[in-house]
């Protein structure tokens, strides 16, 4: 079906700095949202699944959210790219405030790994049009004004949510109530403010078209992107990478990912045009945004665990001890964003994030039984504030260098491939750790064995009660041997994010937002 649009040219006149911060507030929290019902859950799983005798399914209720929100990020900035975004941004609050609520109501497992899977395809919308609509709202050369808060939300998730989802799972009751139960309903009264805002305060150029959805691209990349995540779930735990299970899922996602670039070489309004791609600062984008991910994923998980584990810190107080990096992630991006406007130029960032990055994990790779707490402190500023240097650039890049009418499709296709290096970082990583902790297991208790394995203190060392003081240091300099060497082979890939930042060409920035609505058919809604 042909486009026809209409000729209506609306003048657009630029916000104040007051306009933009309420706009902005409402997207942060929003973003708040989506960024903290992964934390928040995480802590309060083994109580719920406790609660609604259901263990034995107590992955699948990260897993369902995980694979809806991953699978709906694209379909959304498609789909707001085509009937505006302002809509279904709206539209994706309401189904995730409609998840939130049924997963406090959940009976069974079963219902809230159904209901999980619904707030994670509200979640996809969030993230994904949340940056988006910064897009719209803000030109890049004043976006970097802004970036550093949209960072702090993810730090504050960090930590926030730990603590928040350990306190909940803690109390029997609030207001009569399970406390667990708190942990979606919490969302409730946010999403309420963030809605109102939104709904009132925010105005978005859109375009009049007749649509053609593509149904079939849609469907090609649920299925290959669904195999995918699962392999990164499933893949060095639950099944062994050489398994069948494994093996069939990587040849029914390749099968369907070459299926999709097919479709979408040949649809009139693809998901992800491939056009696209022919754009050098896109591609190096999003490959920034892949690798991002996954050396995210190896330093922001691992520093936790090594805590948890080795140091044996409660969730809570290794969710606090990570404050540091989140310090260090948001003085960076605060202070990038800052020279990004000041002088309009953002490839130096994530060159000079990927130098430093590669100096945090060699040296966090030294960590010790005997660590200081403050020596640590230090490395996780040095990471944070490399990863705050280099995580919001591929985004902008992709804004300011694709036009206005594929903004939320480049923009979603950045942020799925962020949440792919995700997922997939921690399947190798994952992997890594485990493979190197039975490694260093057989080499420091060769007398025991098998009897010992990562799988069978796969809980942590208060599995290892009963046992003598001389067996439990020498499992514990295990795991601390398989955390350096979990850092250590982070370094390639950090290298590799080097490289690619190398290779970003630096583009103008647009200097105002109504260079956005410069083309015909556009009007406010």
């Amino acid at each position: 079906m042909e486009h026809q649009t209409t000729n209506t040219k609306i003048e657009r006149t630029e916000r104040t700095h007051a306009e933009i911060m309420v706009i902005i507030t409402a997207l942060m929290l929003a973003m708040l949202l989506a960024a903290l019902d992964q934390t928040i859950v995480a802590t309060a799983l083994p109580r719920i699944a406790s609660d609604l005798h259901g263990l034995n399914k107590l992955s699948w209720v990260a897993t369902a959210y995980l694979l809806t929100s991953a699978i709906s990020t694209p379909l959304y900035g498609k789909i707001g790219d085509l009937f505006g975004r302002k809509k279904i941004f709206l539209i994706s609050i309401i189904i995730f405030l409609a998840g939130s609520a049924l997963c406090g109501l959940s009976q069974t497992m079963d219902q809230l790994v159904i209901f999980r899977a619904l707030q994670g395809i509200g979640a996809g919308g969030l993230i994904s049009l949340v940056l988006a609509i910064i897009g719209d709202v803000v030109s890049p050369r004043q976006r970097g004004r802004y970036q550093g808060y949209f960072g702090a939300v993810f730090g504050v998730a960090s930590i926030a949510g730990p603590l928040l989802g350990g306190f909940l799972a803690d109390a029997h009751t609030v207001l009569g109530v399970s406390g667990w139960r708190w942990i979606f309903y919490i969302n409730l009264p946010i999403g309420v403010i963030a809605l109102f805002a939104i709904s009132t305060r925010l105005h978005l150029p859109i375009r009049k078209l007749m649509h053609k959805i593509d149904y079939s691209g849609a469907a090609l990349l649920s299925i290959a992107s669904t195999s995918l995540i699962l392999i990164s779930v499933w893949a060095g735990l639950t099944y062994a990478w050489s398994s069948w299970q494994i093996i069939t899922l990587a040849i029914v996602s390749i099968f369907f990912a070459v299926g999709f670039v097919i479709n979408e070489s040949k649809a009139k309004e693809p998901i992800i045009p491939l056009k696209l791609f022919k754009n050098s600062v896109f591609t190096v984008s999003v490959i920034l945004s892949l690798l991002s991910g996954i050396v995210m994923f190896a330093t922001i998980l691992y520093i936790p665990e090594y805590q948890q584990i080795v140091r044996n810190y409660s969730p809570i107080k290794s969710g606090l001890l990570l404050f540091p990096l989140v310090a260090g992630l948001f003085i960076a991006t605060l202070m990038s964003g800052k020279l990004i406007t000041k002088y309009g130029r953002y490839r130096p960032y994530p060159i000079i994030g990927g130098i430093i990055l590669i100096a945090g994990l060699w040296l966090i790779s030294g960590l010790s039984l005997t660590t200081s707490q403050v020596t640590m402190s230090w490395w996780m500023i040095i990471i944070g504030f490399a990863i705050g240097l280099f995580m919001q650039v591929p985004t902008l890049a992709v804004q300011n260098s694709i036009p206005f009418e594929q903004m939320g499709s480049g923009t979603s296709t950045a942020t799925f491939a962020r949440s792919i290096g995700s997922s997939f970082g921690g399947a190798v990583f994952g992997t890594i750790l485990i493979t190197r902790l039975n490694t260093h297991l057989h080499a420091l208790l060769p007398h025991l064995g098998y009897n010992i394995s990562a799988a069978s203190i796969s809980g942590g060392t208060n599995s290892l009660s009963g046992i003598s003081p001389l067996v439990t240091h020498q499992v514990l300099q295990a795991f601390v041997l398989a955390f350096h060497d979990t850092f250590i082979y982070a370094i390639p890939v950090a290298a590799l994010l080097l490289i690619f930042a190398i290779l970003l060409k630096e583009t103008p920035l647009r200097e105002s937002s109504k260079e956005y609505a410069a083309g015909e058919g556009f009007s406010l809604g």
